[in-house]
């Protein structure tokens, strides 16, 4: 079997719109515009006439109306200027009437007012006057706590260095009698504990101070919340 012949054979479009010859014209052409059949001045004149003739007709027309709306407008403006004349009368009574009763609240708004000022004055002397008891209460409080420890470190303090003289009166009583020479033992112990309670009285002072410091900004604070409450 063989194949099938699918050329096509190649057709030139020029040449085939030749062999068609002129194409042939379908409507009106330039000529044929130019040509149409036109108007005389004259004609262009009376429509032009009857254009002016029509807009004045409808100008006598829109005057007719303006003239009709007019009165109709100032029959409505008499009857609300009649209605707005009563209307102002009452206005004024009723005007008259609630400024008098507004004058009666406004000066009894501004008695309770006056009242409530004061009232309000008091309570905060009230509260000023508490809140400087209470710190002043705090303060002695704070300052009886302080003095009262203190006490109790100097008693404590006094108590361990009339022991310790003690000890070291002893010693040195012992060596006097002849018990013999003090030892370099003995001597350097001795030195230890003098700096020991060297040592000691420094840092009490420190805490003494610390605790001082920080008892009297609590106090201060305390007033100062106390103030602005």
């Amino acid at each position: 079997m063989g194949k099938r012949d699918n050329r096509v054979a190649y057709m030139n479009p020029i040449a085939m719109a030749r062999a068609r010859g002129p194409a042939q014209n379908s409507g009106p052409t330039i000529q044929d515009y130019l040509n149409r059949p036109r108007p005389t001045w004259e004609e262009v004149k009376e429509q032009l006439e009857k254009k002016k003739k029509g807009s004045r007709a409808l100008a006598e027309f829109e005057e007719k109306m303006n003239e009709n709306w007019r009165k109709e407008l100032e029959k409505h403006r008499e009857k609300l200027l009649g209605g707005n004349e009563s209307s102002s009368k009452k206005k004024e009574l009723s005007s008259s009437s609630s400024s008098s009763s507004s004058s009666d609240s406004s000066s009894s708004s501004s008695d309770s007012e006056d009242e409530d000022k004061k009232q309000g004055k008091k309570r905060r002397k009230k509260k000023y006057r508490s809140s400087r008891k209470s710190s002043a209460s705090s303060t002695s409080a704070s300052e009886s706590d302080s003095k009262d420890s203190t006490k109790k470190k100097r008693s404590k303090e006094d108590y361990e260095k009339e022991k310790e003289g003690k000890s070291h009166h002893r010693k040195r009583k012992k060596a006097d009698r002849g018990d013999g020479p003090l030892s370099s033992d003995s001597l350097s112990e001795s030195d230890q504990t003098e700096e020991v309670q060297v040592k000691k009285k420094k840092n009490n002072e420190e805490k003494e101070k610390t605790a001082s410091i920080l008892l009297t900004h609590t106090v201060v604070l305390g007033y100062k919340y106390s103030v602005l409450d």
